[in-house]
């Protein structure tokens, strides 16, 4: 399936990736090449071919141990565009709503 420049730039708009100018071209090569190796994995007879599993059944992924590590919340929001009394601060997604 090919990707044109501006099903690209409609692509990246919908996922607010700014793309450069001249960017939309090669963006739209790599997306169409995704697109055709999707494509070819559906040609592939897979009959009876067992699924594999690759974590173990019925145990954990990994062992749940506390290390220990913390960040106070001067540390945690340090770098925040915003933050007040150890909270972060974020714009409001609904204003002025009347129940």
């Amino acid at each position: 399936m090919a990707i044109d420049e501006a099903e690209a730039r409609r692509i990246a708009a919908l996922a607010r990736i700014e793309l450069a100018e001249g960017e939309a071209a090669h963006v739209a090569r790599q997306l169409s090449q995704v697109l055709d190796f999707a494509a070819t994995l559906e040609t592939l007879d897979l009959a009876g071919c067992e699924p594999t599993v690759f974590a173990p059944g019925g145990e954990p992924l990994r062992p749940d141990a506390v290390d220990g590590r913390t960040l106070d919340p001067d540390t945690a929001t340090a770098g925040a565009p915003a933050a007040e009394y150890g909270f972060f601060l974020v714009p409001p997604v609904v204003e002025n709503v009347e129940p």
